[in-house]
């Protein structure tokens, strides 16, 4: 005879919960290859080296933009070399205009 195990009775009074539906584990195809450990220094080094040449491609895109600005400096100084002749003599002819100025104020 199996003796039967005595349920409280706060249990049964206790309303009975749903549980919840498992997650399905979907099962892996095939094995990963397991890969060789990779120490902390060597994933350190790398995320450096990474970063330095993100760092290096920055560098020389602001140099080649820099090297583009000082060509069209260069360009703009050498093509007003030939207004400032055109100006000149409308300076020489203004300037005698202050000096008339000066000896009115004595």
């Amino acid at each position: 005879m199996a003796t039967a195990k005595k349920v409280s009775p706060k249990a049964k009074a206790a309303p009975k919960k749903v549980a919840a539906p498992a997650k399905v584990v979907k099962p892996a195809a095939k094995p990963a290859a397991k890969k060789a450990p990779v120490s902390a220094a060597v994933k350190a080094a790398a995320k450096i080296t990474a970063s330095i040449a993100k760092l290096t491609e920055r560098k020389n895109k602001l140099n080649a933009e820099i090297q583009a600005l000082r060509d069209k400096r260069a360009a703009l100084k050498a093509a007003p070399a030939a207004a400032p002749a055109k100006a000149k003599p409308a300076a020489k002819a203004a300037a005698p205009a202050k000096k008339s100025k000066a000896p009115a104020k004595k």
